[in-house]
């Protein structure tokens, strides 16, 4: 008999806490660290012959169902993760941590698996609900996959160049699908149809028309979007130790967590400032000229990178593990957290602009070519 979709779907993730409670009972693992990593392939192998069995293969027409199916274990895997290094629960995955993935209990560690835990598993439930009505999951996806490349992009970097480098073992290479996967997973993404609103060329060519000085709420984003960009590129120079003294200073006084030897912090300005602020560049260009189609798209991957890369930044900046020498100072507390807050806005309400009035963002209609036309 066929399970239902979406609690067959279920049943996986769930597995993961007693999956977890079991490997760290196999005190034999400690002993050997590639023991633990081929265990833990072991298992993500067999959740391909359950999701069969739950989902009676119906669903197996979309590849991406059993990523989202396998993923979502692992989701619970890294709530379960957080919330013993901050002391909720125990006896779950102490041996993994310590023997396998050490660096999970830096502060950022904890907070990348809060992310995953909770938001990734949410998006990943609601995804999987989507493929079993045959709807549309295209922006939720394309969500998903900018906040989960960032994730995994500075954690790994981070480890790599960090404290933790010497302390690798087998297995880190656990990471490696969250690359590889991902990257598959967004040509699928965006290989399907888009949603195309119902628009006449007129409407779209009245919406094109407009300057923006029309649009006072596109200002108000293109105004956002250069503070974003300035930031952006101040903190970049900071982590580059710039000598400025307002560099100086702010690293001392406002964000001490950058100087953190962990590197995570680093390596997220950094990707911030070679990637995200070319992109804000074009956002404003987008939002200035008229049919520039790719922006619906990429505001979504990076409106999800944005987001998950600040509620790390800003947990790991305010969170007990991070050495107090590193953490904010409680007196800028509340600046630093209205600025990191409206540094993450920022993209969230450009995707949302996107979404909800997209016609300023399509491919130029004869109507808006030649706007005299239909006169004639």
């Amino acid at each position: 008999m066929e399970v239902p979709t979406v609690p067959g779907a279920l049943a996986p993730s769930l597995l993961a806490i007693p999956v977890a409670f079991g490997i760290n009972g196999a005190t034999a693992l400690a002993e050997s660290p590639l023991a633990l990593m081929l265990t833990g392939v072991l298992v993500l192998a067999g959740l391909f012959s359950i999701i069969f069995f739950v989902s009676g293969g119906s669903h197996i027409h979309d590849p991406l169902f059993c990523v989202f199916v396998v993923f979502s274990f692992t989701s619970i895997i890294d709530l379960i993760i957080s919330l013993e290094e901050d002391g909720f629960i125990a006896g779950f995955v102490e041996l993994y941590v310590r023997e396998g993935e050490p660096y999970l209990r830096t502060a950022h560690g904890i907070m990348i698996c809060y992310w995953d835990g909770i938001v990734h598993y949410g998006l990943y439930l609601a995804m999987i609900a989507a493929i079993s009505q045959r709807k549309s999951y295209r922006n939720l996806g394309l969500y998903w996959l900018g906040s989960l490349m960032m994730s995994i992009v500075v954690f790994l970097l981070g480890n790599l160049i960090g404290k933790y480098s010497s302390d690798l073992s087998p297995s880190f290479l656990l990471n490696l699908p969250y690359i590889l996967i991902p990257l598959w997973a967004g040509g699928k993404l965006f290989q399907q149809p888009k949603a195309l609103p119902c628009l006449s060329p007129e409407k779209v060519a009245e919406e094109q028309r407009k300057h923006l000085y029309q649009r006072p709420q596109d200002m108000g984003l293109v105004l956002l979007l250069l503070l974003t960009a300035t930031f952006t590129f101040f903190r970049g120079m900071v982590v580059l130790d710039c000598p400025a003294e307002s560099c100086f200073e702010y690293i001392y006084q406002h964000e001490p967590y950058l100087r953190d030897p962990v590197a995570y912090p680093k390596v997220q300005m950094l990707i911030y400032m070679f990637y995200v602020l070319p992109f804000f560049c074009l956002c404003i260009y987008g939002l200035v000229l008229p049919g520039c189609s790719w922006l619906p798209d990429w505001s979504l991957v990076f409106a999800g990178a944005v987001a998950q890369a600040q509620f790390s930044h800003l947990g790991s900046s305010l969170h007990a593990r991070t050495p107090f020498p590193y953490q904010t100072p409680e007196d800028v507390w509340w600046r630093f957290l209205l600025t990191n807050v409206l540094y993450a806005l920022g993209p969230q309400l450009l995707a949302y602009r996107c979404l909800r009035c997209p016609a300023f963002f399509l491919p130029a209609t004869p109507a808006s070519l030649h706007p005299g036309k239909k006169h004639q």
